[in-house]
């Protein structure tokens, strides 16, 4: 007898995707000093028919939420465990700016092992090339 082959997490999630007949999912990664420029990334991305996902919090800027220095490290953590699952949910990763820190080489890495095409801005900072 035959049984008919499990799909994975993410082929479930490709043909869910798929039946809804979701527009393309680009997840922008970068380091935060780049928020201008993930925004004009946004931007042209949205305008071209795609669902962007992006960084929500600047750490770097000052805000009320991430002023006590023991509780932003906890929120750091859940800010990486976040940026990761909008990885797994985007089709595609678009790095922006000319520089990569250990975070995104980390976000990049994690994307290619996951086998998401990963574009950059500024594709001579590609870890890989």
């Amino acid at each position: 007898m035959s049984y008919p082959q499990l799909l994975t997490p993410e082929e479930k999630l490709a043909d869910a995707k798929k039946q809804l007949d979701l527009p393309h999912i680009v997840v922008i990664c970068g380091s935060t000093r780049f928020m201008t420029e993930m925004t004009e990334a946004d931007l042209r991305e949205t305008a071209a028919g795609k669902i962007v996902v992006k960084p929500g919090c600047d750490l770097k800027s000052p805000h009320e939420l991430w002023c006590d220095p023991v509780e932003v490290e906890a929120l750091k953590v859940r800010l990486d465990d976040l940026h990761r699952a909008k990885i797994r949910l985007a089709d595609e990763v678009l790095v922006v700016g000319d520089y990569i820190g250990d975070s995104t080489r980390a976000e990049i890495a994690y994307a290619r092992s996951l086998g998401k095409p990963v574009r950059f801005t500024h594709p001579e900072v590609d870890p890989d090339a």
